[in-house]
């Protein structure tokens, strides 16, 4: 297993032992260029490696029992896709690098949510907001633990655009494509007590008690872990995402992103602009420690 990342780079991993299992905690820093808790090719690349390390056949013995992710940002767990970059590449008319993103985007849902699971139990810890991206991939995890005050939802729509990772497929799973789609398109804000009663949040702590969440629960399933993951994988062969579908959301998204209005695109600069108004703030963890 690769040893803790620099600082300056967007994941740190931490190896840990609780209640009698192997733990790998992997803690996402903000861009150090704009303090944006967001997904951008260098996070892609850091995290699709880390994938393959944990997917790859063989050396099951050194493989963690569970994976967490978590934020080092103390207020967002992420705030989804590079939106300087959906507007750059809309600007220019580069399909080409857009669909490439969202490529990448799907080839991380689906390894967080698929080719993982058959392995480890992955466990999204959230402690504040999940929007977007941020909340599929929220979704992609085994469970969702959140803070009280954690937020999530999926802004897209207010610039022409939709969830396009897998919220459709991963949201089915929970809730049903009816309020998926519902979800998906009213642009609301969702608190943690309200997914939970919906069945899409797995539990509900009190601020700053997450990482506590985190042991007991995994403590509590050690004893029969092998049996929750043979679960796991009767669970994915029933209803895991199909990639060929997602590929025709990503196909059916970039040709969305390419024709978006005047005031969609003015909607999306605005959301540009917004993010870029964020104060950076000290992470919530040294890159490496609890």
């Amino acid at each position: 297993m690769p040893a803790p990342r620099a600082a300056r780079e967007r994941v740190a991993l931490d190896r840990t032992t609780s209640g009698g299992s192997d733990v790998l905690w992997v803690r996402l820093s903000p861009d150090a260029a704009t303090g944006l808790q967001n997904v951008t090719h260098a996070l892609l690349d850091e995290m699709l490696a880390l994938l393959d390390g944990l997917t790859a056949g063989g050396g099951a013995e050194h493989r963690p029992g569970h994976v967490v992710l978590q934020s080092r940002h103390p207020e967002h767990f992420c705030v989804g896709g590079d939106l300087r970059l959906f507007e750059s590449c809309i600007a220019r008319g580069d399909a080409v690098a857009l669909h490439d993103y969202s490529m990448r985007c799907l080839a991380l849902m689906l390894g967080w949510s698929t080719a993982l699971a058959s392995r480890a139990t992955s466990i999204a810890l959230v402690q504040g907001r999940a929007l977007g991206g941020g909340f599929e991939m929220a979704l992609g995890a085994d469970r969702i633990i959140a803070e009280e005050r954690s937020t999530f939802g999926f802004p897209e729509i207010v610039f022409g655009l939709f969830p396009c990772t897998g919220a459709m497929g991963l949201l089915q799973q929970r809730v049903g494509a009816r309020q998926a789609e519902r979800m998906m398109t009213n642009n609301r804000l969702y608190r943690a007590r309200e997914l939970h009663a919906m069945g899409i949040v797995d539990e509900v702590c009190a601020d700053g008690e997450g990482e506590d969440a985190v042991a007991r629960f995994i403590a509590e399933r050690t004893s029969r872990h092998a049996a929750m993951l043979a679960v796991q994988r009767i669970r994915l062969r029933a209803s895991g995402l199909d990639r060929d579908a997602c590929i025709r959301v990503v196909d059916d998204w970039v040709h969305a992103a390419m024709h978006l209005s005047t005031d969609e695109r003015r909607a999306l600069r605005t959301l540009v602009l917004l993010q870029g108004a964020q104060t950076p703030q000290p992470s919530r963890h040294g890159a490496g420690t609890r």
